[in-house]
């Protein structure tokens, strides 16, 4: 998962070239910024929703459970929030839980030890995840 600016062929464009493998096959639901996925090289099948709901589109029915996951997690935890502002924050946050999900026990230790080692830093550090977006 990663942050673009909008649905736009340039944003898919930058985001395929950066975070996708050359040749891999991508599968969206035909909508036109996917278009940007060939032109970084990859392969793009799109699936016509034709007015379906997503629980009648099998081939989508990890991702809607990821999103109503994120849905759920970003809505429990935080009732009001400046999405523009910290959104970023909160995907990566969400992100890195996922991309875990089969270890979460480690979690606690990890971040444990990150914050034990890491050692002092300046706030121009810190707020450099905010300025990238």
């Amino acid at each position: 998962m990663a942050l673009v600016p909008g649905f736009t062929r340039k944003a898919v464009f930058d985001w395929a070239s950066a975070d996708l493998a050359p040749g891999c096959i991508i599968t969206s639901d035909e909508l036109g910024c996917f278009a940007g996925v060939t032109d970084a090289g990859c392969q793009h099948r799109a699936i016509v929703a034709d007015g379906r709901k997503p629980k009648e589109l099998p081939e989508f029915n990890w991702i809607n459970t990821v999103l109503g996951n994120l849905k759920t997690s970003l809505g429990g935890a935080y009732h009001a929030f400046d999405f523009a502002k910290y959104g970023a924050r909160y995907l990566g946050a969400f992100v890195y839980r996922f991309n875990r999900r089969f270890h979460l026990e480690a979690l606690p230790l990890r971040l444990f030890v990150a914050a034990a080692t890491i050692g002092p830093r300046p706030a121009r550090w810190l707020r450099q995840a905010e300025e990238s977006f």
